[in-house]
This record gives structure tokens, C-alpha cells and sequence, in this order.
């Protein structure tokens, strides 16, 4: 992995380069012209993870950068700040070393620091041990978490101990709109919080005007998208194999007054074969299939992508609203998903500055 180097100066340039890389790309798929949000350029991450280095009384904080001749040979580099990181996390880094420089009980085998902060500013902060953490480490660790302000979580091995919580709350505002996030300790979110927002706000453009329909969303983690799109349907069902994040979901519904959403713990080739009859259970009797009239899907799947089954199944839908981390394997599903249906929207999200990875919304109506 190579360490971002970030330069606000050059951040237009590296955006449009991605924008040239995105448009030829995918140009075999005649998609539209190619809508493009870009990132701040710097302080977008609002997580981050650290190792922690220890080198006599000296405590750093620290990345590895891969040798790209020798991709087993890594060096240690030593970050006194993180510019990609959210200004909250910039602050809490140099705080927490001073804070723990001198006291045993909280540095002593310290060898990992995971930050989670939102952009209203709290922060949750997860100290990782080679050792039993005990009753001493907590009294320690509360003054801690009073001293900085923050959430503290203590992880050792087969031990966890939460002193006041274990997740955050991101408040998003999208076309005039608050939504609220619960995001959790050590599960997925999404690192660029303004990214986020400009996702789902196109996300819920190209889905207007869907209420007569219902979605089925696959790959649903905390109901990100699922939040935001549901007033664009009369009914959602959402789908995801991570318990902790299927709670996760359940509880932002619950916390955005949404009732027209379902979310059920399974995966996506599951609930494929119980569309198709294949599988049955107490769990998709109880999802009442046969009530859905399901217009769009919504995938957004891991950086691997749908197999080829999974494709297949997408091309059952009118509309299929694909999100992708991936621009490679978003364009091997386009190959199987162009034979029954065309891109109608395409937009382009720089989640990750200064890093080659893009970020790709794409709406894919069925040919006439």
C-alpha cells in the first residue's frame, strides 16, 4: 500500500485523470456523459487506524509503505499527522500520545490505535493490547476518556470492554433533510462523510418518482442507502449477511422514523434462490414475497463484484441502481448486464483522493 501523499494544490488534476481513466474505461458501454463529485481535497477520512510504535521513551504513530519491487519488504512510516484523516482525528492523535506517554497502564503493548469521529465532531477511539486488559486499565482508561472527550473501547485478545459505547451517530443533511447514522466499532461505513452525502443524494435522484414500486436492496451493511432511498418506494427489503451490521440497520430505521423497510439477515445468493422458490424457511415466509412488486434493485456489492449468477438475476428487474467500489469489477458485470439493460446514468465519486480507487454509481434501465 502506498501512503497518500496529499497536495491540494494538484487535487483537480489527479480528479481529472481519474474522470479521463473512468470515461474511456467504460466507453464500450455508449454510457451518458459522465457525472463527477469530487472529494475534499484533504481531511475527508472520518476513520482511520494506526499501528502504534514504540522505540525506547519515543511513541509514534505508524504506516507501512509496500516496496513495489519486493511486495514482502515493508518500511515504517512515522506519521505526526495524517492530512487525510477528519480534523478531529488530526487533534486526538498528538493528544492521546501525551496522554498515555507516561502512564504504564495505558501504553505498555499498545500496538494499535483505531479512530472513528463524525463530522459534528464525535469521536470514538479503540486502543488494541498484546496483553489482559484489567480492572486498573479501565480506572486509567475512564480518566482518559474524560480528558480527551471522546468514547473509548479497550481490545485485547478474546476481550472487549466498552466503558460507554460502542458506536457513533453521523448526521447527514441531503436536500434539506437530516438523516442519522448509527455506525459501530470495527464494522463497515464509509470513510468520506461528504462523499457519502453526495452519493446518496444522487442516489435518491435517480430513484424519484419510484413510489407505485418496491426496492429490493442487496448488500445493504447499515442501511445507508436504505435510510435515505426508502421515501422513494412503497416498500423496501433490504438484505445483508453481517448480524452486526443487520442491527445496525434496524436501528437507523428506527431512529429515522422509517416504516415501510424490512431488513433480513441473509446473503445475496440466498435471497436470490428464495426469489426464484429455491429456499424456503421461517424467515422468507415471513418476508411475504409474493406482496412485493419490486421495480429496482440496489447492489452494492464488495470490491470482487456479482458473479455471474448473480448477474443474471439482476437482469428480473426494470431498474437496477448498481454502486460500486470497483471500476474493474463494475465493468466485467456491465458486460452481462448490458445484454438486457442500458446505462442511463453514470456518475463518478472520488472517495479516495490521492489513491487510484473510484467510487462508481451506475442506473441501468431494461432494453425496450
Amino acid at each position: 500500500m502506498a501512503i497518500p501523499v496529499v497536495d491540494p494544490a494538484r487535487y483537480d488534476q489527479q480528479l481529472e485523470a481519474k474522470r479521463e481513466r473512468i470515461i474511456r474505461d467504460f466507453a464500450r458501454f455508449s454510457p451518458p456523459p459522465l457525472e463527477f463529485t469530487p472529494s475534499p481535497p484533504s481531511h475527508y477520512r472520518q476513520r482511520c487506524e494506526f499501528r502504534l510504535w514504540h522505540e525506547g521513551d519515543d511513541l509514534f504513530y505508524a504506516m507501512f509503505e509496500v516496496d513495489p519491487e519486493d511486495p514482502g519488504k515493508k518500511t515504517v512510516v512515522r506519521l505526526d499527522d495524517y492530512p487525510v484523516a477528519s480534523r478531529r482525528i488530526n487533534s486526538l492523535m498528538p493528544a492521546l500520545l501525551d496522554a498515555i506517554r507516561d502512564v504504564p497502564l495505558l501504553r505498555r503493548k499498545l500496538f494499535q490505535v483505531e479512530f472513528l469521529t463524525t463530522l459534528s465532531g464525535e469521536a470514538l477511539v479503540t486502543l488494541v493490547y498484546h496483553r489482559k486488559l484489567d480492572e486498573q486499565w479501565e480506572v486509567e482508561a475512564r480518566r482518559l476518556q474524560e480528558t480527551l472527550g471522546v468514547m473509548i473501547i479497550g481490545r485485547a485478545r478474546k476481550q472487549r470492554l466498552v466503558l460507554e459505547c460502542d458506536h457513533v451517530w453521523e448526521r447527514l443533511e441531503i436536500e434539506g433533510r437530516e438523516f442519522i447514522y448509527q455506525q459501530v466499532e470495527n464494522s463497515f461505513t464509509q470513510p468520506n462523510a461528504e462523499i457519502c452525502r453526495a452519493m446518496l443524494a444522487w442516489a435518491r435522484d435517480v430513484t424519484r418518482g419510484s413510489q407505485a414500486g418496491d426496492l429490493v436492496e442487496l448488500y445493504c451493511g447499515n442501511g445507508n442507502f436504505t435510510v435515505a432511498l426508502a421515501e422513494n418506494f412503497r416498500r423496501v427489503l433490504a438484505t445483508e449477511i453481517s448480524r452486526t451490521s443487520v442491527a445496525s440497520a434496524r436501528e437507523n430505521l428506527v431512529a429515522n422514523g422509517i416504516d415501510n423497510v424490512t431488513v433480513g439477515r441473509m446473503s445475496a445468493e440466498e435471497f436470490a434462490a428464495a426469489l426464484k422458490g429455491e429456499k424456503s424457511g421461517r424467515r422468507v415466509a415471513e418476508w411475504a414475497l409474493d406482496e412485493y412488486d419490486f421495480s429496482t434493485v440496489l447492489v452494492d456489492p464488495p470490491r470482487a463484484g456479482l458473479d455471474e449468477a448473480s448477474c443474471r438475476q439482476l437482469g428480473d428487474y426494470s431498474r437496477i441502481v448498481y454502486i460500486s467500489c470497483n471500476p474493474e469489477s463494475l465493468a466485467d458485470n456491465l458486460e452481462i448486464l448490458n445484454e438486457t439493460h442500458m446505462i442511463t446514468r453514470f456518475a463518478l465519486f472520488d472517495q479516495f483522493p490521492w489513491t487510484p480507487h473510484c467510487e462508481c454509481g451506475v442506473l441501468l434501465e431494461r432494453r425496450d
